[in-house]
Parts: C-alpha cells; sequence; structure tokens
C-alpha cells in the first residue's frame, strides 16, 4: 500500500485558524462597499482637519469674522462681497455666489461675507468631532450599563433596566431638546468641574446621554444570553471571580457587538447634533456646525441656495459612509454572514 499524502491546508483552513479578529479584518478588506466607505470617511476627516490651512493659505479668510464690507476677485475684476438686493422691495443684500475659485469664495458667501467653503470645512471638524466623541461615550456608557445589569440579574437589572426605561421612554429629540434648553442657559456644574454654555462639552454629554438606552439594552439582552452558556457556567463552577469571568469570558463576547453600533451611532449622534444646532440649541457662536451653517443658508435659500446645500451634502455622504462601513464591520465580524456570504 501506496503512502497517503497529506491534503494542504485551503485557504478557508487558515481563515478559520488566523483567529476571529484577524479573520474578520481579512473579510472587510475584501468588502469594497465598505472599504470604499471607509476612504470617503477618511477623505472628509482630512479635509476638515486641514481647515486652517485652507483658511489661511489658500482662501486667505477668517471665517468667523465678518465681511460686509469686503471685496474680492473674480474674473479679474474685483466686486463686492454683499451687494445690494435687486428682488422685491431692494432690502437687504446678495452675498456673492460660488465662484469656483478656492481662492476667492469657492461656494460663495453667507449673509454676513464669510467663506462658505472655510466655514463648511471647520464646522465639519466640529460635527465630527461631537458625533465620534459622543458615540464613543454612548458605547461606554452602554457597555458598562448592559454588562453589569445582564450579568448581576436581580435587583441590580431591575433598577438599571427602570432607568434605561425612563430614558427611552421620553422621544429622543424631544429629550435632547429639552436638556439643551435647560443647560444652555445656565451651564452644567460637576462637582468641582463647571462646564460653561458655550462649551462643545454641552452637546458630547447631552447626545451622548439620551443614546445610551438604544445601545445598552442590545448588549444586555446579549450577556443575559452568554450567561446561561456552558463556558460560562464551566468557569462558575472552576470557581472563577465575577470580574474574571466578565473580563474573559463576557466582554470578548460582547466588544463586537459594541464596535458594530460604534459607526452607527456615530452617523446618529451627527445627525442629532446638526438638528441641534440648526434650532440654535447645539453648536453656540463662535463656533460652527454643519447644523449651524444650514441655518445660515436658510433665509438664502432663493438666492445663494449652496449656503445651505454645501453641508447638506456634506452631512448626508458623511452619513451614508458611515452606516456602509458600519454594514461592513458587521457583516465581517458575524460568522453568520460570513457563511452565508461563502455558500
Amino acid at each position: 500500500m501506496g503512502e497517503v499524502t497529506p491534503a494542504l491546508p485551503t485557504t478557508q483552513d487558515a481563515e478559520r485558524s488566523a483567529g476571529p479578529w484577524r479573520t474578520a479584518l481579512r473579510s472587510l478588506r475584501r468588502d469594497r462597499v465598505a472599504i470604499g466607505a471607509f476612504v470617503v470617511l477618511l477623505l472628509i476627516v482630512l479635509a476638515c482637519l486641514l481647515a486652517p490651512v485652507y483658511a489661511g493659505q489658500v482662501a486667505h479668510t477668517n471665517a468667523f469674522r465678518s465681511n460686509v464690507s469686503g471685496g474680492t476677485v473674480v474674473n479679474g475684476k474685483k466686486v463686492p462681497i454683499l451687494r445690494p438686493s435687486t428682488t422685491g422691495l431692494g432690502l437687504g443684500v446678495n452675498p456673492i455666489g460660488p465662484t469656483g475659485d478656492p481662492g476667492h469664495f469657492l461656494l460663495g458667501a453667507d449673509n454676513q461675507g464669510r467663506d462658505v467653503a472655510a466655514r463648511l470645512l471647520y464646522g465639519g471638524r466640529n460635527s465630527l468631532l461631537i458625533g465620534i466623541t459622543s458615540a464613543l461615550l454612548t458605547c461606554f456608557v452602554a457597555t458598562a450599563v448592559g454588562v453589569v445589569a445582564g450579568f448581576a440579574g436581580g435587583w441590580t437589572d431591575g433598577v438599571l433596566s427602570r432607568l434605561l426605561d425612563v430614558v427611552w421612554a421620553f422621544p429622543v429629540y424631544l429629550l435632547a431638546i429639552c436638556l439643551s434648553v435647560v443647560l444652555l442657559t445656565s451651564g452644567l456644574v460637576l462637582g468641582p468641574v463647571t462646564i460653561s454654555a458655550g462649551s462643545l462639552v454641552l452637546p458630547i454629554l447631552i447626545i451622548g446621554f439620551v443614546f445610551v438606552p438604544y445601545v445598552a439594552r442590545p448588549v444586555r439582552g446579549q450577556v443575559i444570553s452568554l450567561r446561561e452558556k456552558e463556558f460560562i457556567q464551566a468557569s462558575v463552577g472552576a470557581g472563577a471571580s465575577d470580574a474574571r469571568v466578565l473580563r474573559r469570558e463576557v466582554l470578548p463576547n460582547v466588544i463586537p457587538t459594541v464596535i458594530v453600533f460604534l459607526p452607527l451611532m456615530t452617523s446618529i449622534n451627527m445627525l442629532t447634533e446638526s438638528a441641534l444646532s440648526f434650532l440654535s440649541i447645539g453648536v453656540q457662536p463662535p463656533d460652527a456646525s454643519w447644523g449651524t451653517i444650514i441655518n445660515d443658508g436658510l433665509g438664502l435659500l432663493y438666492t445663494r441656495p449652496m449656503v445651505a446645500i454645501a453641508p447638506g451634502i456634506a452631512l448626508t455622504i458623511t452619513a451614508v459612509a458611515l452606516n456602509l462601513l458600519g454594514d461592513g464591520v458587521r457583516d465581517a465580524l458575524d460568522p453568520k454572514a460570513r457563511l452565508r456570504g461563502a455558500l
């Protein structure tokens, strides 16, 4: 009898032996839609981070200072940034429209004579900062609450669940508006720490707080399901402490779910921040965000619509890219999704 030649390992065998995180990363790299969304997000973030460079070195303007009597150059001719209105009763002014020249009001000016393109990049910095930071805060607090409630059970679960239900009972935007109105008039005092009414920390805390139940409840349900698994029972039976079980068994199984929630919550939180800023109860002057710029362009919709359209397009592209990236991350971390894709 001849010797049996051992079978060579297949690609699927190599992926199974590479570990779940490497397998998920490899699966994500093969998702062209998710990679494309990530590239778009990276370009948006880089462009917003370079806002001071664009404003100072390219547009030569101050995005936060009114320039009602200034002028600019269009087609080699100097023209005023704000012109008297020629419609209706001739009251008010018409800002200069998009010139197509990055150095001279690329997207036009608003009713204060400020460069819309420069403000768009600066506003994106604040919108991204608030969206990402509040999403991290939401996921962190929700993970802690959901894990403790689901694993401890009993009265601890009852108290935490009822607190989540109280927050859940309010319409999220109504709760965010109420908190914003109250805190923007008096600020927030947390012991020795005082947060002023115009600080960006306030919208981060408000938005991060109101969305905690939306992540904590799924995490709690997953932990309750994990608590009945055999490997958890075996670890408890072996004498492992609760802290060790949480650290070594529960959290590694919960973290992928939280990672999937992170880009989705970033998108939702950015939309919430823009809605609050549009209502003038989010980001406060002199700071700007995409929501405040849309509000600035509300009175110019019929004459200079680009003031409101440009931040709206930027917000839409960012939200869609975040959702597509979140879908890709979910599919990469879900073994059932990878199995369905292999069939």
